[in-house]
């Protein structure tokens, strides 16, 4: 049933592919503004028709950025004045700051239970909002690039505020919409309910919150963003009820990813450029998909051996493989969303989680950010192979000169620097130390993937470490904002460099960037260079927990 599951996901995948690649084009392609898009702009005080260079398309991201974290913020805080808050105290101010950071940046991080701290206007007007824009931020950004690639001797890339308002009202809400309809017929919660006491089996009281799940729920996915409703995420009833949820939850994680591939292609005028990058995509994830399954399924403890697989931290309804699959899409994205409990995997289960963030979440990647990364690592690509055979490297008919390529390797190093040096202040003082309730290899890899979660946009964590203290709120939310806005900084920055270039005509030798030759190269350079960077780190945690 395992691979059933999977078959299935690919076949949804390669229905919607064409139809919703070829209209996400048409969105950002296109000039016309609709009324509800010229209201907005109105308000925004934006020009729609007038294009913005790459320092003006950054410097709109990040004021956006600044006073959505604000905005998220101050609504924490005085979340006890306002309607629906349930009675729930103000949020304090150092997780609050963390999770202001956290939904902006796209990580939806959380170092809080929700149903017990959260009320539903914060819910909805913070955290659901910017599971919307944050991820049309992504995308905007995505696009931006490929405009880098797509326009001759450009100044320009696009505009921000009508990427951004066009891919939350054309591109997520209507999906999200019918989504969320879907998520309700399949028993998830949507309500303005408070607490709900209830006896349990065992005769104890417990309370129990409903709210509006399924809205919030549908953008978790679709958004790849992660942040959950309930403590438990993805393994509580009420935001994944049954098995074809299940399957519908990871469907949305992939969707927007997989097909702005397509996207991709139109928009370069040359549809074999998307299917290579999404063969890389597909190479890296189908591995991945297929090794977490088998970690979990043989389990290298007497226990497991003994039941035939790892159950521990699984949902029963799921069982191993759905969880397994889960586990790696999420980590593939930027999702964090979680279904099963990842500090209970096998080591080498777990360390796949891990390794699947330290590619760069690039397969497919969260929404636009996966594509824009593959998109920087095909620049590395071509780099190595042009030193190969000793001529300029081109990609699309772009050179990649000395420019080029360090914005590129700057844009790569930001989060290994991020999670090793995190890690290791966070193992070298009393605040990092005291907040590990384990020891040994899987206390390591247990800071090593919350740096790592952080760094990457990612949200999901390995648990066993207590993070909603003032020290780790205040790094890791550091580590989200770096690691978010310095990359796209440097994205935008490539993106208006390649822009201005006028293309070189292809030759004789010119390496061929659609061909299996290259989808393999591009798949070796990305492993071999996070190989390179997080073996020791990974040798110190899981690799050495698996072994010994």
């Amino acid at each position: 049933m395992g691979w059933l599951f999977i078959l299935s996901l690919i076949v949804a995948l390669a229905l919607v592919y064409k139809p919703l690649g070829d209209y996400m084009h048409r969105v950002y392609a296109g000039t016309k503004h609709n009324g509800v898009e010229r209201v907005t702009y109105r308000l925004l005080g934006v020009r729609p028709d007038t294009e913005q260079r790459w320092g003006a398309y950054a410097r709109s991201l990040l004021a956006f950025s600044i006073i959505s974290i604000f905005f998220v913020y101050a609504l924490q805080r005085v979340q006890d004045e306002l309607w629906l808050s349930l009675g729930f105290a103000p949020v304090p101010d150092h997780i609050a700051w963390n999770t202001a950071v956290s939904f902006v940046t796209n990580t939806n991080w959380q170092a809080y239970s929700g149903e017990n701290t959260m009320g539903h206007l914060t819910q909805m007007a913070a955290l659901a909002v910017q599971n919307f824009v944050s991820a049309a931020v992504g995308m905007a950004v995505a696009i931006a690039l490929v405009r880098g690639f797509a326009r001759r001797g450009s100044d320009t890339i696009g505009n921000f505020w009508v990427d951004l308002v066009r891919g939350t009202l054309r591109i997520l809400l209507p999906i999200a919409f019918v989504g969320a309809l879907v998520l309700v017929a399949g028993g998830v919660v949507q309500n303005f309910v408070g607490p709900h006491e209830i006896t349990t089996l065992t005769g104890n009281v417990q309370n129990v919150t409903g709210g509006p799940v399924a809205s919030q729920e549908v953008i978790k996915e679709l958004g790849t963003n992660g942040g959950g409703f309930y403590n438990t995420n993805s393994a509580h009833p009420y935001e994944n009820p049954t098995a074809w949820t299940n399957w519908f939850e990871i469907f949305l994680i992939l969707l927007i990813p997989v097909t702005l591939t397509r996207t991709f292609g139109r928009m370069v005028g040359q549809l074999r450029q998307g299917y290579a990058i999404l063969a890389v995509m597909g190479v890296i994830a189908v591995a991945s998909i297929v090794l977490t399954n088998v970690f979990e399924l043989a389990g290298n403890a007497t226990v497991p051996q003994a039941v035939g697989a790892a159950m521990e931290g699984k949902d029963v309804r799921f069982g191993v493989a759905n969880s397994a699959t889960f586990a790696a899409a999420t980590t593939l994205t930027s999702t964090g969303a979680v279904n099963s409990f990842h500090d209970s995997y096998t080591p080498f289960g777990g360390m796949m989680t891990l390794f699947n963030m330290m590619l760069g979440e690039v397969a497919p990647g969260g929404v636009g950010a996966g594509l824009y990364g593959m998109l920087v690592l095909a620049v590395i690509t071509v780099f190595v192979a042009g030193l190969m055979v000793g001529r300029t490297p081109e990609y699309l008919g772009k050179k990649i000169g000395a420019r080029e390529i360090k914005l590129a390797s700057l844009y790569f190093l930001v989060t290994p620097v991020l999670v090793l040096i995190g890690t290791a202040v966070a193992m070298g003082n009393e605040a990092g130390l005291a907040a590990m309730l384990n020891s040994g290899p899987h206390g390591f890899s247990e800071i090593l993937y919350a740096f790592t979660s952080a760094s990457n946009n990612n949200g999901s964590a390995f648990g066993g470490v207590t993070v909603n203290t003032p020290w780790y709120d205040v790094a890791l939310g550091m580590c989200m904002v770096l690691g978010r806005f310095l990359p796209i900084i440097f994205v935008l920055a490539l993106a208006g460099s390649l822009a201005k270039q006028t293309p070189v005509p292809e030759s004789a030798g010119t390496l061929p960037t659609h061909r299996p030759q290259f989808v393999g190269l591009v798949v070796g350079v990305t492993i071999v260079l996070v190989a390179l960077t997080f073996l020791p780190a990974l040798a110190l945690g899981p690799i050495a927990e698996g072994l010994f």
